[in-house]
């Protein structure tokens, strides 16, 4: 009996170790085929996303005879390969930017907040897993999963925080930022 509970205990702990602080997404799944002497062998390729939806996010491929242990490999490689990205009051973009990958282009715009996420499967999946709560993008080009997640990723990669930019240049971050006193209410008057 103090075996199983010990057993238990163990396996609690090993639960709570593992458990799942990067949420994952699966993105795409294709059957692909080798064709051989005595037919066909199928394998399958799984496309996944990986974030803590708190401004990590990274991507990963894998491939076996097997879905499950397809999307296994796939979500580890992505936990492997994470990027950070700085986000702006923690639901958005700082600036706009673009990314390209191959024949994929994608645009990517900060969004008032209330906007919501407007953006296609593959980019939204992306936005989700980073955290990211308003934006609009628009995917230009390659249709393909992979592509327009790597697009993504290379626009999210170009992201600066004005308190970078500050830094870089030695001054303060309200030099950095337009003004935004009076000048509209001049203009109204």
């Amino acid at each position: 009996m103090a075996r199983e509970e010990t057993s238990n205990r163990r396996g609690n702990r090993r639960e709570r170790e593992e458990a799942p602080e990067f949420a994952d997404r699966l993105v795409a799944i294709n059957r692909v085929s080798k064709t051989v002497k005595g037919g066909k062998r199928f394998g399958f390729a799984a496309l996944v996303v990986v974030g803590d939806q708190k401004g990590r996010v990274g991507f990963g491929k894998g491939k076996a005879k097997e879905v499950p242990e397809a999307i296994r490999k796939a979500t580890e490689q992505a936990r492997r390969q994470m990027i950070r990205v700085q986000l702006r009051e923690g639901r958005t973009l700082h600036h706009d930017m673009e990314g390209r990958h191959g024949a994929g282009k994608v645009v990517m715009r900060a969004a008032p907040e209330g906007t919501g996420i407007i953006a296609g499967g593959p980019m939204r999946a992306v936005f989700e897993m980073l955290g990211v709560k308003d934006v609009v993008s628009k995917s230009l080009g390659s249709q393909n999963p992979y592509n327009m997640i790597r697009a993504t990723i290379d626009g999210l990669k170009k992201e600066q925080s004005p308190r970078s930019v500050a830094q870089r240049r030695g001054k303060k971050v309200s030099d950095i930022l337009p003004k935004r006193d009076e000048a509209p209410a001049e203009a109204e008057a």
